[in-house]
């Protein structure tokens, strides 16, 4: 199989409500979508980097410079077109994982529709329907937050997280838990806090929650495995595992007893099925993020969690959440029991609508050998 053309569009959805974390608050997404063609067949990625580097420190404009000045030209050099060699390829660029991951991702949808094959059974993926929450970000005020819970509860969604920040915590959590005794929840901080809050993040121990995800900032590992010696609520990593290493460096300092896995920030399926390997070995549950993705993105993550450590409800909700349109056909959905299935068409499975892409696309630009 010899890659053709590549092709990278810049694309901006608007979603259908503003999302606020720890962060900032955010009205729409901007972000890259990469297409890898091979003898008649098209491989589909998502580079998940943001317009501003926020989360991280890719942006959507970097990321577009490294694939197009080093990754892409590197791809033809090489004519490499597994995913697994252009993984060892890549390694030889320190960083940029979200870029890397992008280009990754169009390779292994492109290797399964080669194959003939569902992209999970090429990950050896064990399970068809992926059980899933949903990620509430911050309101203007707790009855509205109240009152949006109540809604995703009512659509059949497993489990909340609520997004918090100094100032937006604990009176926050403790009035979603008086309304809702019984419900899977969990908190997230996108590194908001310091070891000096620690007296307060300590408090949420009175709410019985699944996690508290990344209270401090990214990489760091050791004011983390302070705070969990403290803490009986398990903490969860996020931004601070980047590769399999950190996610090993974590597992003996007993940073946290819970990983959230995104194949954007960890740079690519095959570095996320690493640190889910050595999760597994050490009975350390995964679970995988999501980057407010659009079905593409999303699709891929669906398959991602179907591997068998992914124990805990992933945040992969369905395309509406979001979206008034998604970029697939048909959608992704939710399903009654607080499940969405693994789309087992070939590759990704999904639909990609080429017009819905075109409307959206900011920019484009194509690749060939040369």
């Amino acid at each position: 199989m010899k890659i053709e053309r590549v092709e990278l569009a810049l694309l901006y959805l608007p979603y259908v409500r503003f999302f606020e974390t720890s962060l900032g608050r955010e009205e729409g997404r901007e972000f890259i979508i990469v297409k890898v063609q091979s003898e008649g067949l098209c491989g589909y990625g998502e580079a998940v980097a943001s317009a501003t580097p926020s989360y991280s420190y890719e942006t959507t404009s970097t990321a577009w410079l490294i694939l197009r000045d080093f990754l892409i030209p590197m791809l033809f050099s090489k004519d490499i077109a597994r995913p697994e060699e252009f993984y060892w390829e890549a390694r030889r660029y320190r960083g940029h994982p979200m870029a890397k991951a992008g280009l990754e991702l169009a390779l292994w949808d492109l290797q399964a529709k080669k194959a003939g094959v569902p992209l999970a059974k090429l990950y050896g993926g064990t399970r068809s329907d992926i059980e899933v929450g949903v990620s509430l970000g911050i309101e203007n005020s707790i009855p509205e937050l109240l009152e949006r819970i109540m809604q995703f509860i009512g659509e059949g969604y497993r489990r909340i997280k609520l997004k918090i920040k100094p100032g937006w915590d604990i009176e926050v959590v403790k009035e979603v838990r008086k309304h809702f005794p019984d419900i899977l929840l969990q908190a997230d901080a996108n590194g908001a806090y310091s070891l000096k809050d620690k007296a307060g993040l300590k408090m949420l121990d009175a709410f019985s929650l699944l996690l508290l995800e990344q209270p401090f900032p990214p990489y760091d590992l050791w004011d983390h495995s302070r705070l969990q010696k403290e803490m009986k609520t398990p903490l969860c990593l996020d931004e601070s595992i980047i590769s399999e290493d950190t996610a090993r460096q974590a597992l003996e300092m007993k940073s946290c007893r819970i990983i959230n896995i995104k194949v954007g920030r960890v740079g690519g399926p095959v570095e996320a099925r690493k640190i889910h390997d050595v999760c597994r070995r050490e009975g350390m549950p995964v679970w995988c993020g999501g980057m407010l993705e659009s079905g593409i993105g999303r699709a891929h993550n669906l398959h991602l969690a179907s591997l068998p450590n992914f124990k805990l409800p992933s945040d992969l909700s369905a395309s509406k959440r979001y979206y008034k349109e998604d970029l697939i056909d048909p959608p992704i959905e939710l399903q009654r029991d607080g499940t969405i299935k693994v789309p087992m068409g070939l590759g990704i499975g999904v639909n990609p609508v080429e017009e819905r892409i075109k409307q959206a696309t900011l920019r484009e630009e194509a690749f060939t050998p040369q």
